[in-house]
């Protein structure tokens, strides 16, 4: 009998649906078969030139010591620049904290927040580690689900009914992985309207999908009135700036928080990369025109997307509104046989597609939805036409 050394913390922690299936593709791109990938959330775009320069100019000036804990304090300002130019939110460096990744960012704050037995909501669909992270903290995810029929928007009744004596937190992103759904400021105050009776609930808004919007508009949760100080408002640079890899991320939040998230963080990692840092000064201070060329792209892959599913039959997906993700309700074909593969549901259907069509996808349970798949577009349009037109081959026989 083999003793399992190992925590029953670690034990229980599912891996990260989205990493597994690009790690699956990788692997069978590696023994020969031709994968196209839609499985990971990363733009294919290089990072700004602009972005570049900054990062060699701060490894000539030396910027190779630790970085405080918090964030460099031109980062802080460049943050809270950004926040005013584009949210109308007012922090002071003392509400900002600057961590690896908008990830960290996240687990920071269930760390510092959350208590054993803590009810965190989660309207479903959600991001795959927020309950993970959430669980790993302790807290329990209430999940609220959503459908296509709804644009996967949690509504006021569903949030008023979803809360306890035990709710401690709400989580959400807007625009939302993997739906791509974007709350408008209507529906934001609606939400507050019902949070307003609960003083003691927190709100975590993820907002790293915030400029890839094909909406028109934008509103930050904390700018509602009453909701900035019950707000963390968490973002970061991967997505909007093509630096995925830089791993940088922040948030705005009341200060107590702030300060228990470098607190924790003095402990973990400390301050985060110092070059990365630099670079985002420079990314955070530009007007976010700069990106209007990545979202254009975006936007024309959306609208290619959205018509290639539309073109298979049983497929219903909402039109999303932000992001690099359709979501489409799979279920008409759970429970039939398609080449001999049997299909029970989404994850079913995810390996099958990987397996027969050679198109990697990641199955919707892993965000909430058991019913639907996430497909990314960050990807060329060329390539998005083969892979449909294999996915289309593979379920429509």
């Amino acid at each position: 009998m083999t003793t399992n050394h190992l925590s029953d913390r670690i034990n229980n922690l599912s891996v990260s649906q989205t990493l597994a299936m690009a790690a699956k593709a990788r692997e069978l791109k590696a023994l020969g078969k031709d994968i196209i990938s839609l499985s990971l959330g990363e733009p294919d775009f290089n990072t700004p030139d602009f972005i570049k320069e900054a990062a060699k100019k701060a490894i000539d000036e030396n910027y190779s010591t630790y970085t405080p804990v918090e964030g460099y304090a031109e980062l802080k300002d460049a943050i809270i620049l950004k926040f005013k130019r584009d949210n109308g939110l007012d922090y002071k460096p003392a509400n900002i904290v600057v961590s690896t990744g908008a990830k960290q960012s996240l687990y920071n704050i269930a760390q510092a927040m959350l208590n054993e037995g803590d009810e965190v909501i989660l309207p479903a669909p959600f991001w795959v580690s927020y309950s993970e992270i959430i669980k790993l903290s302790g807290g329990n995810p209430i999940e609220v689900p959503t459908s296509v029929e709804s644009d996967f928007k949690m509504t006021p009744a569903q949030l008023e009914a979803a809360i306890t004596p035990k709710t401690k937190m709400m989580w959400f992103s807007s625009p939302c992985n993997p739906s791509g759904s974007v709350y408008n400021r209507e529906e934001l105050t609606a939400l507050a309207e019902v949070l307003a009776k609960y003083p003691n609930i927190f709100v975590v808004s993820d907002e790293i999908y915030e400029h890839i919007n094909f909406s028109g508009t934008f509103c930050s949760i904390a700018s509602i009135p009453g909701m900035f100080e019950r707000t963390i408002t968490v973002n970061g640079v991967a997505k909007a700036f093509a630096m995925t890899g830089w791993r940088i991320g922040y948030i705005g939040a009341p200060e107590f928080i702030a300060k228990a998230c470098t607190k924790l963080q003095g402990q973990v990692t400390s301050g985060a990369n110092s070059i990365a840092q630099r670079a985002t000064i420079t990314a955070l201070e530009a007007e976010p025109k700069v990106l209007k060329y990545m979202v254009d792209a975006f936007h024309k892959r959306r609208d290619l997307v959205i018509g290639l599913i539309n073109d298979i039959p049983g497929l219903k997906v909402n039109v999303p509104e932000g992001a690099f993700y359709a979501f489409p309700d799979v279920s008409s074909y759970f429970g039939i046989t398609l080449n001999g593969y049997e299909i029970k549901d989404a994850n079913d259907l995810s390996m099958y597609l990987l397996e027969y069509a050679n198109v990697a996808t990641v199955t919707g349970d892993a965000f909430g939805n058991p019913n639907c798949i996430r497909l990314s577009y960050a990807t060329s349009e060329e390539v998005l036409v083969e892979a449909f037109r294999r996915i289309k081959e593979a379920l429509v026989n």
